[in-house]
């Protein structure tokens, strides 16, 4: 039992090491050589400076292929509740884990407007990936773009990202 705690510290310390933001030393020896370290200096040593640095840690819960894609092409989803062809438009998405801003024209005057600039009409679906965009939802065509953008084939596992700004679902149908 002691010996299980023993080991669970030792791995949960080591573990957390890495969180903690490392030290730098520097200082001259008695020879005049300038030395770095990650210790702390003799006590005999006057002048010496300290930096720390923050871990090398990608933060958030997409990969870095999706981070980088999304900072050049980020997505953007012209949608509502249209039916078959918004709901498919939504899935491939998150199936591909392709995180995308969600614009309801139906329900917001200003994406509506917003729409009515980019493609001449208040139709829907659209997909626009960074500068381009695609007027109506094809499969192959969605997934032509985002491939070109660089966004990964598939979500990493128990990633499905959720639309940055929630979409108004598709009504329930009526029950008899």
């Amino acid at each position: 039992m002691k010996a299980g705690l023993i080991v669970m510290a030792a791995a949960l310390a080591t573990a957390s090491s890495a969180l903690v933001a490392a030290q730098l030393y520097q200082w001259k020896d008695p020879q005049g050589r300038m030395v770095y370290s990650d210790q702390p200096p003799p006590a005999s040593v006057k002048n010496s400076l300290q930096k720390s640095f923050k871990g090398n840690v990608i933060d958030g819960n997409d990969s870095y292929a999706t981070q980088t894609a999304r900072e050049k092409y980020p997505i953007t989803l012209y949608a509502s509740a249209c039916g078959a062809p918004c709901d498919q438009a939504r899935q491939l998405l998150t199936e591909r884990g392709v995180p995308y801003s969600s614009k309801d024209p139906q329900a917001s005057p200003e994406a509506q407007d917003a729409l009515k600039k980019l493609t001449g009409r208040a139709s829907v679906p659209v997909l626009v990936v960074g500068s381009d965009k695609i007027d109506g939802f094809e499969a192959g065509q969605w997934q032509g773009a985002l491939d070109r953008a660089g966004y990964p084939k598939s979500a990493l596992p128990g990633r499905k990202p959720a639309p940055q700004s929630a979409a108004v679902p598709a009504p329930a149908p009526a029950t008899p």
